[in-house]
């Protein structure tokens, strides 16, 4: 919550080592992006010369070096396309740009807590600001407290300021379960445990179908104020996800602790490039935050020492929970099992979801096996 000169520093300042990291990342391109240690040496003395201090200066280098790393890394992933494909051939022709706004990170010796008045002292290029006050929720302001460790970035968004601070929290000892509670995830029904909980996903995917249409209609528009409305309402359809995936890996995990029970998760990576659906399926897909709600449940269980495995989801949906029989033929539609076995009619996902409790409750007895030492 900064005062207006300020606000004005801190803004002036991100800008500043934001172009200069834009020149860094030219210079490391320029003479094939070599290590953090090279890369000063090319680097340091016009950062120092242009008024960052030291500190500052080793910080911008060390951004741009990691963002090259992360580059390097999704290239290595896939994640940007074959090694022919436009988006990939995009991101290797060119250096690393920055955003005026974009985070600077700040170590204990450019910046300082002050918990007792709420405030800050801050590094900028126009000095040393002192009494900058700030703002968080009592709960953060606890774990701010007791855990904050390390660095801590500073951004600007929509002329807001934020500092994002490092916090290294404990995990919680993880207790002996009694049981696993099953979590299937999905499209049309976010989340359903074994235990009958069921997070449905049509207020959300409405959202969305209505967030789509709106962003059709500002692309068409082709100007300024339709470019900087996407960028609002991608960012707020982005909170309302997390926000809706927050609540139900509260609701899980809580749950799971209530009844001393552990979660078993499925192991989704790599869904989106084994699927294959039509182009009307493919927006939900892609829009699918299962990862998100998946490291939501993860975080939030080992904070509350709730014992989680991950389980292979392969047939989940086609076996029965009740005799074990697997057959396609078993899913009738997205939402209706008929086990083709025994009989037993059951809600699909609340089948998938007792499968996968069973599985974790295997998993975890046999990781729990392997762990006793071996007899002589």
């Amino acid at each position: 919550m900064p005062e207006a000169e300020q606000a004005a520093a801190l803004s002036a300042t991100l800008r500043t080592v934001n172009a200069l990291a834009c020149w860094v990342s030219e210079v490391a391109f320029a003479h094939g992006v070599p290590r953090e240690y090279e890369l000063r040496k090319h680097t340091y003395p016009r950062l120092k010369a242009e008024g960052l201090g030291a500190q500052a200066a080793q910080h911008t280098i060390k951004k741009v070096r990691d963002a090259y790393t992360t580059l390097r890394a999704n290239i290595g992933a896939g994640n940007l396309g074959k090694p022919k494909s436009k988006r990939r051939r995009t991101a290797e022709s060119k250096p690393i740009t920055f955003r005026p706004d974009a985070a600077q990170p700040y170590d204990d010796r450019c910046l300082s807590w002050q918990y007792d008045q709420r405030t800050v002292s801050i590094w900028t290029t126009e000095g040393r600001l002192k009494g900058v006050r700030f703002v968080c929720s009592a709960d953060a302001f606890k774990v701010l407290q007791q855990y904050r460790k390390g660095e801590s970035d500073l951004i600007e968004r929509d002329g807001v300021f934020y500092l994002i601070a490092t916090c290294e929290v404990p995990e919680a000892q993880t207790y002996e379960p009694d049981g696993f509670i099953g979590v299937d995830l999905g499209i049309v029904n976010i989340a359903t445990t074994s235990t009958g909980y069921q997070a449905a996903g049509r207020a959300l995917n409405r959202y969305r179908k209505r967030q789509l249409a709106l962003r059709a209609k500002l692309q068409k528009k082709h100007t300024k104020s339709a470019r900087r409305r996407l960028k609002e309402r991608s960012r707020r359809e982005a909170r309302h996800a997390a926000n809706t995936n927050h609540i139900i890996a509260k609701t899980i995990v809580t749950e799971a602790e209530r009844t001393s029970a552990g979660i078993s998760l499925e192991d989704l990576k790599g869904i989106r490039q084994r699927a294959r659906l039509r182009k009307p399926q493919r927006v939900a897909l892609h829009s699918w935050s299962f990862a998100q709600l998946a490291g939501f449940i993860v975080y939030k269980a080992k904070r509350a020492g709730v014992p989680l495995v991950f389980v292979e989801p392969a047939y989940t949906s086609q076996t029965c929970a009740e005799c074990g029989h697997v057959d396609k033929r078993n899913r009738v539609d997205q939402g209706l099992f008929i086990c083709r076995g025994c009989g037993v009619v059951a809600h699909a996902d609340r089948n998938a979801s007792h499968n996968i409790a069973i599985r974790g409750e295997s998993v975890w007895n046999a990781g729990r096996e392997s762990r006793v030492p071996a007899t002589r």
